[in-house]
């Protein structure tokens, strides 16, 4: 039997599912509704999904297709957010986040840190061209730093990822700058600076508002605090420049183009050995003595798989060193394999491409055509939980409309990013939006109202897609000319 295509009703029927039971979970279960209730939430819209499926003539086994190819595409996110938990692990044994966070306490102001932050992540991110690096490397030790400030844990990961994710839009190393014109058959540096603007002025209205922030929270600036937790520090860790060798190491890495995983794992190796070489002290406290001989590698071991728990007497400084392991992780993996499994079967039963040629029916002029693909992109992070298919699925479905009307394909390629990119990390399901939660212990939805940078560029982008419409091609070559 041929399958039948799907309704709009089959497409709008899943989806409406998932969104009542994501707005069920968060209501009973709060900040704790990643750690298991949307996981439920995703399966059973999932399922629903399938059933959809089912009537509309198509075998299980061809379901089931499109549940593993999506879980396939997950999986690549779920090796680095595990190696990302084995380096928080041996960094921290290793003493290279306690030296990250302990020059920063003594270099970095308060009213000046949110701002700093920003830039400093927008920078980095600039020249190697990966946000979760950003965010894994420099994040880490940032948020260590607010809290030894006593500055809000959320700012402090909007202002991270806010420069993070403008540093990778912006990047000709960044795998999402590269996928958008190419899905739009755009040419990469025409849009790079095609992206300047929408991105530039987002950015500096993000500053100014981090900025502001800053000043309020030197209000609040308590320095006893932060003398007591450097003594601590020192007094757990041998401290010193050479321990952020780790993080320089890594970030050599990222700007040859190693891959993620290999080089998030191979960076956490280093800190095991730096771990050994460097804080004795920290590795005969924590030896099992029944190990013997073997009781450096069972030490570094462990972090590598449970992280590191402190044990220094200081209970905030304790709070914030106790984490790391690969299975500290397990949840997110878990949510993220939820997710996949939803999206897959969306994109197997054709029910997204189905919302996508509705929603073209609606659009009527060139600027709605940019808003279009804009919300598009944001509903496909929502609903597929995967920033790539919210690149490539509306930035094929679309190449042929900007096509059609003689618009140039940085215009769509523009729209892609601007929607797709940035506002990934904004859904505490997508992969992007799990794994910052989870590298930077900050609830997605706890985060997400600081992210000025990523949740000003959209309404931005819009807005200048109204008051400057996209310009002809023809009218271009004329001007030109």
């Amino acid at each position: 039997m041929t399958a039948r295509s799907p309704s709009l009703l089959d497409a709008l029927l899943p989806i409406g599912v998932l969104v009542v039971l994501l707005s069920l979970s968060v209501y009973l279960f709060g900040d704790g509704s990643s750690s298991g209730p949307n996981q439920i939430a995703l399966m059973s819209a999932a399922f629903v999904a399938g059933l959809v499926g089912l009537k509309n003539g198509l075998r299980w086994s061809e379901i089931e297709e499109g549940i593993l190819a999506g879980i396939h595409m997950a999986m690549k996110a779920n090796l680095i957010l595990l190696a990302v938990g084995a380096l928080i692990g041996t960094w921290i044994l290793a003493g290279t986040v306690p030296t990250m966070i302990w020059f920063g306490l003594k270099l970095i102001s308060a009213e000046y840190f949110y701002v700093t932050s920003c830039l400093i992540c927008a920078l980095t991110a600039l020249s190697i061209g990966s946000s979760w690096t950003v965010a894994g490397t420099l994040g880490i030790g940032l948020m260590g730093v607010a809290a030894g400030l006593g500055l809000d844990p959320a700012i402090t990961a909007g202002a991270i990822i806010s420069g993070a994710y403008f540093g990778d839009k912006l990047s000709p190393l960044s795998d999402t700058t590269n996928l958008a014109p190419a899905a739009a058959g755009a040419d990469l540096f025409a849009h790079i600076r095609n992206m300047l603007r929408t991105t530039v002025p987002a950015l500096l209205i993000a500053l100014a508002i981090f900025f502001t922030l800053g000043q309020q929270a030197s209000a609040e600036h308590d320095t006893g605090r932060i003398s007591e937790v450097l003594a601590a520090l020192e007094a757990q860790f041998r401290l010193g420049w050479h321990l952020l060798l780790p993080v320089a190491f890594l970030l050599l890495l990222a700007v040859r183009q190693w891959a993620a995983f290999p080089a998030v794992f191979l960076a956490a190796l280093v800190g095991a050995l730096f771990a050994i070489a460097f804080q004795p002290d920290v590795m005969a406290r924590l030896a099992d003595p029944s190990a013997g001989a073997l009781a450096p590698l069972k030490t570094v071991w462990n972090a590598l798989f449970a992280g590191y728990e402190s044990a220094s007497g200081n209970a905030e400084l304790d709070g914030l060193l106790s984490k790391g392991g690969m299975a500290s992780m397990l949840t997110t993996v878990w949510l993220i394999i939820c997710a996949m499994c939803f999206g897959g079967v969306l994109e197997r039963l054709g029910l997204l491409q189905r919302l996508l040629q509705s929603a073209l029916r609606l659009v009527r002029s060139d600027s709605g055509l940019v808003a279009s693909t804009i919300t598009t992109t944001i509903g496909t992070n929502v609903i597929t939980a995967d920033q790539y298919i919210a690149l490539v699925l509306p930035g094929r479905m679309y190449r042929a409309e900007y096509e059609a009307r003689d618009l140039p394909p940085t215009s769509l390629s523009r729209a892609l990013e601007d929607g797709g990119t940035l506002t990934s990390v904004l859904v505490p399901w997508n992969t992007c939006g799990a794994y910052m939660a989870a590298t930077l212990g900050v609830a997605t939805l706890s985060y997400l109202p600081y992210c000025f940078f990523n949740l000003i560029m959209p309404v931005l982008a819009i807005a200048l897609a109204y008051l400057l419409p996209p310009r002809r091609t023809a009218a271009l070559r004329c001007n030109n000319a």
